[in-house]
């Protein structure tokens, strides 16, 4: 496995594939039978116990217990299974997206990393700090999908349209790095502006940020005035872009909401209402801060379900 310092873990393929494979592996193992196109329309409980489930062809099954692990509620279908056997939902919305921003001169920096920066959104009252993607199309990157996952609901609210303000360089104070602009000027007044960027912004993002601050190409140090350099500083530690959407629909890797988790034992993931019936993954009210920590959950609820379900009176 590959370990990142946050905490997150990739396979050293660095491919999903080797995921997928892993899990089709071990169900081929155990003798596990999976039918694909095969939809599942509605979901009862007998009288007497077990239930009973239509598929999309009209074919009725019959079980004595039932584990929906369907995914999130992208779809009403997958709520509705949970609704049509006693549950409520808490009202799912999008999490762990990226951001939409509509600024030309910054969809051109598409590709830039910055490995530290700080991101917050005064209307929804959200902060938050990590690595940040420049996308063609906004922003991404662990920093903007944690604050996503954190404000899924709030940013839901707004409409996903909303300002955010970035910290390029939230390891300086700002007495820090006004003073670092003004040594800047007086040790390398001969310099361009644009040729000596502050580490560790990528020369790029730096010309993007000193051009926003209405510093031209050709200005030196030693021409920086006070107006300059103050404009400069607050260019870096709170620029404003308006985000006028998320990434579309089917791109975000989970969904915020989903089956209340107080209506679940999670010692064995059986609904507290209808006995017998088991829950995993992301069909229930969970989500992380990457998509990793979703998979991760799921196949926790998955094996603890699953025990549940093997032994003898399952």
């Amino acid at each position: 496995m590959l370990f990142r310092s946050d905490g997150r873990m990739f396979p050293r393929s660095d491919s999903s594939q080797t995921v997928v494979d892993c899990l089709m592996t071990a169900a081929r193992e155990y003798g596990v039978r999976l039918v694909a196109n095969c939809g599942v329309t509605k979901a009862s409980r007998h009288a007497s116990g077990g239930f009973r489930v239509t598929l999309a062809n009209g074919e009725e099954l019959e079980c004595g217990r039932l584990l929906l692990a369907l995914g999130g509620c992208r779809t009403a279908a997958a709520g509705d299974l949970a609704i049509m056997l006693g549950h409520t939902l808490a009202p799912p919305v999008p999490s762990l997206f990226a951001f939409q921003v509509a600024q030309p001169a910054l969809n051109q920096l598409a590709g830039i990393a910055v490995e530290d920066v700080e991101v917050s959104v005064a209307e929804a009252r959200l902060k938050g700090r990590g690595p940040l993607l420049v996308t063609h199309t906004g922003l991404s990157g662990p920093a903007i999908l944690r604050l996503s996952a954190w404000g899924a609901r709030a940013l839901h609210e707004l409409d996903y349209r909303f300002r955010l303000q970035i910290n390029w360089l939230p390891q300086y104070s700002l007495d820090a790095l006004a003073a670092e602009i003004r040594a800047r000027r007086a040790e390398q007044a001969a310099r361009l502006v644009s040729a000596t960027p502050l580490k560790p912004l990528p020369a790029r993002l730096w010309n993007h940020l000193i051009g926003a601050a209405g510093l031209d190409e050709g200005r030196r140090w030693a021409e920086a005035s006070r107006t300059d350099q103050h404009r400069l500083v607050q260019q870096l530690v709170r620029t404003e872009l308006p985000v006028t959407g998320k990434s579309l629909n089917k791109e975000e890797f989970v969904t915020c909401g989903g089956v209340r988790l107080n209506e679940v034992d999670f010692k064995t993931m059986e609904s507290r209402i209808a006995p017998g019936l088991h829950f995993a993954g992301e069909l229930l009210d969970i989500d992380g801060l990457t998509g990793g920590f979703n998979f991760q959950a799921a196949w926790t609820t998955g094996w603890i379900a699953g025990q549940a379900l093997a032994k003898p009176d399952g």
